[in-house]
């Protein structure tokens, strides 16, 4: 896997996917930025929430639950000092679907922090409180 960051002016960024996809990185106007784009650490959090979604939606998938939206709501803390790390991240879901079983859901969710979820994984393994929870809600 590979990935690009090149310098655009000040404090903004496009970094580059190997596979060929795009994204502006950009810094707040205290920092010398002109929030035009993402930060980078908000960048690390989105892809923490890429990576556990797409594995709760395909084992829900395998599990044939009839899923209409799934959202992962993520709360993190960082330390005060620098650097500023993560010292704690939640990670909270919210499934709507047609008769969802309960208990497939808390699967799914466990199966991913556990066992699939690489960048869930491997924050946790570099000393950050992971934790996680789920809703499931009743799709009209």
């Amino acid at each position: 896997m590979k990935a690009t960051v090149k310098w655009v002016d000040n404090a903004m960024f496009l970094g580059e996917s190997g596979s060929g996809h795009a994204v502006v990185m950009d810094g707040p106007e205290d920092h010398g930025g002109r929030n035009m784009g993402v930060r980078p650490m908000e960048m690390l959090l989105l892809g923490l929430g890429g990576c556990t979604s797409f594995d709760v939606m395909s084992i829900l998938s395998k599990q044939r639950q009839n899923v209409v939206d799934c959202v992962a709501d993520i709360e993190a803390e960082r330390a005060d000092a620098v650097p500023s790390v993560f010292t704690k991240i939640h990670v909270n879901f919210t499934v709507t679907g047609h008769n969802l079983k309960e208990s497939l859901v808390e699967r799914a969710v466990a199966l991913s922090a556990e066992k699939y979820c690489s960048a869930s994984i491997m924050l946790e393994q570099g000393g950050v409180e992971m934790t996680h929870s789920y809703n499931v809600v009743e799709a009209e």
